[in-house]
């Protein structure tokens, strides 16, 4: 679902909102995530899920794939997304 299907749905449920009101919400809802995140703090989605940052360490004889050649892999993050034990069992219901 696009960020446009979003507000479309916010408004046919909210439509007293504005489009304008709506796409702030979205933006601050976005942003809130995305400093906690840069902060190394978890953002955790009752009944949906949890958004984390995961350290991954360097790798010096990390190699490429398709020619084998052996690659330095520098130490990232990387954001990792666990759903909810409630959010599971209705996907998989």
């Amino acid at each position: 679902m696009s960020r446009p299907e979003i507000i479309k749905n916010l408004k046919i449920k909210h439509p007293k909102l504005s489009n304008l009101h709506l796409e702030m919400v979205i933006d601050t809802f976005i942003q809130s995530i995305e400093e906690a995140l840069i902060n190394n703090k978890s953002v955790e989605l009752r009944g949906f899920g949890t958004f984390f940052v995961r350290k991954i360490n360097e790798n010096p004889s990390g190699r490429n794939p398709k020619t084998g050649e052996v690659i330095y892999i520098p130490k990232k993050n990387k954001i990792r997304f666990r759903a909810s034990k409630k959010f599971k069992e209705f996907l998989n219901k």
